[in-house]
């Protein structure tokens, strides 16, 4: 039956066609193991195999590439089977040698990657048992779900003949070997994937062409003329221009992601929490997202809601009772800062005899969703007083250093995360030791959200995880390593040719061999 259903995958193979669309940026590799941001985590999807996933229908938890799984002795260890016949892009076997080798690449401290250190802190080993196609990964402890923490995707070790510390700069960040739909290659002004039939799946569409949007006006005047068949992100302003064309279709892309303006609560007054409260205190959110997005603040039903904490609100980790600051509450906020010790000359504030003067960067790409967010926060912090420098961060630089806690010379750093199938902060707020802490954008050091983050790590059920993040977010809200904003609804456009284009959470492609081309 298998082989059966191997050369139907073959036969379907080469009836598609080829797909352009308009991405934010190029990905900045195509190695997953040095992915930065999300136009690199949407890439890795359409070449790579994840071990485990979430279906875009009902969310249960789905493999490609494992046919079955058991618990191992006291649970700390699970044993996966591999499905027979996958290969890779260069024909070779996918086995378990390649998914014990990924779990050991992550492992090596020589493999200088953020996402290698969140995985070390879960996982331990891994022993591949060639002769029943399977292997075992051990865990750091008992997890009562311990697939929820194998959602990285699985490299060919044969591609990487140096062992298991894996660079990031070789010819696989262009030129990758995967064993997902599309074969892809890495160019200068495009990103190109080829279909590569194979026993697991094989995508109806032969070529998929990825370049870099210019200007939002020519992308949606592109998509509208059908020079491309797809945007990925929509912004807000220009969705009824492109909601009101019959033959393209808005598709609502949850990125399970929230804004933030992160404080280095190391610099200057800012170690002063009534500081940092005031600073809260200072953002008017309604008036932001009127500028920026030109959101309605009568709107019942807003693209973009506020948020309280390092959740979005659908999300069952939110803590429903820490209410928002929507509006900006000068008055206490110059409470705050002469409790603080600051005074006030002129109308600007000093700290120690010098004006307080905040060093703010913005996430640049960041400026396509958001117009002029960055300036527009400046102002509002200028006219509550401070003075202010602004810059737009590339995004390079923000996966290079903003996200591995190296651009401590700002004051604030405006970004936006987003979440996967496992919304873990962990990384975000532990201090950041011993492969914890591993996106902590200012090493924000506290004991009590340490402590916190344990009781999350140490949970066994569903309840005691929900009562350790509800416990975080209220201390947070308090504490202000962040001022939180948002989260942003993002819509993509697909024309109509495009049929079954299932967009999966965060991940966007991972059900893209489904998706079809069909000509009017």
């Amino acid at each position: 039956m298998r082989r059966i259903l191997a050369l139907a995958a073959l036969l379907l193979a080469g009836t598609g066609a080829t797909v352009s669309y308009f991405e934010e940026s190029l990905p900045t590799t195509m190695n997953p193991l040095f992915a930065r941001g999300m136009v690199d985590y949407r890439t890795h999807e359409l070449v790579f195999d994840r071990v485990y996933y979430r279906s875009a229908i009902d969310h249960t938890l789905k493999s490609r590439i494992v046919e079955r799984f058991e618990k191992v002795g006291d649970g700390s260890k699970i044993k996966l089977y591999l499905k027979e016949g996958i290969k890779w892009h260069d024909g070779q076997k996918l086995g378990p040698d390649d998914l014990c080798f990924t779990v050991q690449a992550m492992l090596d401290p020589k493999t200088p990657s953020v996402i290698a250190e969140t995985y070390r802190g879960r996982l331990t080993g891994c022993e591949a048992v060639s002769k029943e196609n399977a292997a075992i990964v051990s865990f750091n402890k008992v997890y009562y779900e311990p697939r929820e923490y194998l959602g990285f995707s699985i490299l060919p070790k044969h591609a990487f003949p140096g062992g298991t510390a894996v660079p990031p700069d070789t010819e696989f960040a262009t030129r990758p070997v995967g064993s997902g739909p599309m074969k892809g290659s890495k160019g200068r002004r495009e990103v190109r994937f080829d279909v590569f039939p194979n026993a697991h799946q094989t995508a109806l569409i032969d070529v998929l062409s990825m370049t870099v949007g210019s200007d939002p006006l020519v992308q949606v005047s592109s998509i509208i003329n059908g020079d491309v068949q797809g945007l990925i992100s929509v912004p807000p302003p220009m969705r009824p221009d492109v909601a009101a064309q019959d033959d393209v279709a808005l598709k609502s892309y949850d990125l399970r992601s929230w804004w933030f303006v992160a404080v280095n609560t190391s610099r200057g007054p800012l170690k002063d929490k009534r500081v940092r409260q005031a600073l809260n205190l200072s953002v008017d959110r309604n008036e932001l997202r009127e500028l920026t997005m030109g959101v309605n603040p009568n709107d019942e039903n807003p693209s973009c809601e506020f948020v309280s904490g390092p959740f979005v609100p659908v999300s069952p980790y939110y803590n429903r009772q820490v209410k928002v600051t929507e509006k900006a509450d000068r008055a206490k906020a110059t409470e705050l800062l002469k409790a603080a010790g600051a005074t006030s000359s002129a109308g600007r504030w000093l700290w120690q005899g010098a004006p307080i003067n905040l060093k703010i960067g913005m996430n640049a790409p960041l400026d396509a969703e958001a117009t002029d967010l960055l300036n527009q926060i400046g102002n509002q912090f200028q006219a509550g007083g401070f003075d202010r420098t602004v810059y737009k961060v590339s995004a390079d630089d923000w996966g290079r250093k903003a996200v591995t806690g190296a651009l401590t010379d700002y004051d604030l750093l405006i970004g936006k995360w987003s979440f996967g199938t496992v919304e873990d902060v962990n990384p975000l707020f532990h201090t950041r030791a011993a492969g914890k802490g591993a996106s902590n954008i200012f090493n924000y050091s506290s004991p009590q959200v340490d402590a916190i983050l344990g009781k999350f790590d140490a949970a066994k059920t569903d309840t005691e995880a929900k009562d350790a993040y509800h416990e975080l977010h209220a201390y947070l809200a308090e504490d202000l390593p962040y001022l939180f904003l948002w989260k942003l609804d993002t819509k993509s456009a697909w024309r109509n040719e495009i049929r079954n284009g299932m967009i999966t959470p965060y991940f966007y492609f991972t059900e893209f061999s489904g998706w079809k081309y069909q000509s009017r």
